[in-house]
């Protein structure tokens, strides 16, 4: 069951070309593992795509390490995408750590769900997030359909929960998103509440950081000046400053 089938078709050959790599560096030094997963999320049999199971190896090898993980999908399936997210989820928990995630190029459709678990979800220039409903291959009869559309929907309500863990808008306005299939640009996946920041806001904010800096050290010499203006004998004449 999966998230693969697109509605909007415009990147589809965009996305059939993001090589499969994952891999896994841990550096027990700095307290931390990075994770590199790029292409389909599930299983293969010839080992082109990032499973749970891959994950929850390199997970249990980070120890109690915080996680950097660059993603780059275009989604896969929906279950393997569910369980890596809980997998993200029980490691913040069981160690308090934390789990930051950069959006190299695309999070869509099960990848979009493994987004959910960052506490700082870095969008990249020009990178986008896609939520969607839902598919599968369904042959039988009308039952067989019926219940696999209950099941569906059951799917994307858990789905669902994920996103609302982020968002800022109302269930129901999300709903409509999944069901419309939005693709969200890094500033719109931004003002939605899904990231914390895009590439060129934490270049804005290490920019600022060191203006303030500089704001401090300029006011500590000012204050350095004012105290020794202060010890001059009252006769000697002041050196004004504009």
């Amino acid at each position: 069951m999966g998230f693969m089938k697109f509605k909007n078709e415009q990147y589809k050959d965009q996305l059939k070309k993001i090589p499969h790599n994952f891999a896994a560096v841990h550096d027990e030094e700095k307290g931390e593992s990075t994770l590199t997963i790029y292409g389909i999320i599930g299983d293969s049999w010839w080992n082109e795509s990032t499973s749970a199971s891959d994950i929850d190896k390199a997970i249990a090898q980070a120890g109690s390490n915080n996680l950097i993980i660059h993603l780059n999908s275009p989604g896969g399936d929906a279950f393997d995408g569910i369980a890596i997210y809980n997998r993200l989820m029980n490691h913040k928990s069981k160690h308090n750590a934390k789990v930051t995630i950069h959006v190299d190029g695309w999070a869509c459709s099960a990848a979009s769900v493994i987004a959910m678990a960052a506490d700082d979800l870095i969008m990249g220039v020009g990178a986008m997030l896609m939520i969607h409903e839902a598919s599968n291959i369904v042959w039988g009869t009308k039952t067989n359909m019926r219940k696999e559309a209950d099941l569906l929907e059951k799917l994307e309500d858990g789905v669902i929960d994920a996103y609302m863990t982020k968002a800022n808008v109302t269930r129901e306005e999300i709903r409509e998103k999944v069901d419309a299939e939005t693709w969200f640009s890094a500033q719109e996946a931004l003002e939605i509440g899904f990231a914390t920041s895009t590439a060129t806001t934490v270049d804005g904010n290490e920019e600022i950081t060191q203006l303030k800096a500089q704001m401090q050290a300029l006011q500590f010499e000012l204050k350095k000046f004012k105290n020794q203006q202060e010890k001059v004998p009252s006769n000697t004449k002041r050196r004004r400053f504009f």
